[in-house]
């Protein structure tokens, strides 16, 4: 089993940056990509970006492509999510995701084990 746990969330002005982090613990050498999704109240959950862990290569969804960046840090298995000219159309909860699988993944379903969110709302 593996387990997720995300911090860094929180309010923050238009224009300004937050970063995340996603720790994972547990049977961590299964894992090759982390994701985050983010759910705003009322949408569906949406792809934000990956990282695998295989060649640290990262992929975004394109309402974050240009602002937001993910890295790696495999020692203390955990990925940070650094997010920049935040806008109020990026609030929601942020999810932190493990796939198993060595292709990255963009579809939630694909995903093997899920933290619990960290909620970011973003002022106008």
């Amino acid at each position: 089993q593996v387990q997720l746990v995300e911090s860094g969330g929180g309010l923050v002005q238009a224009g300004g940056s937050l970063r995340l982090s996603c720790a994972a613990s547990g049977r961590t050498s299964t894992l090759f990509t982390m994701g985050w999704f983010r759910q705003a109240p009322g949408k569906e959950r949406e792809f934000v970006g990956a990282l695998s862990w295989i060649d640290k290569s990262t992929y975004f969804g394109d309402s974050v492509k240009g602002r937001f960046t993910m890295s790696g840090d495999s020692a203390k298995n955990t990925v940070y999510l650094q997010m920049g000219s935040l806008k109020p159309e990026d609030t929601a909860v942020y999810y932190c995701a493990a796939d198993r699988d060595r292709y990255v993944e963009v579809t939630e379903l694909a995903y093997d084990y899920w933290g619990q969110g960290t909620q970011v709302t973003v002022s106008s």
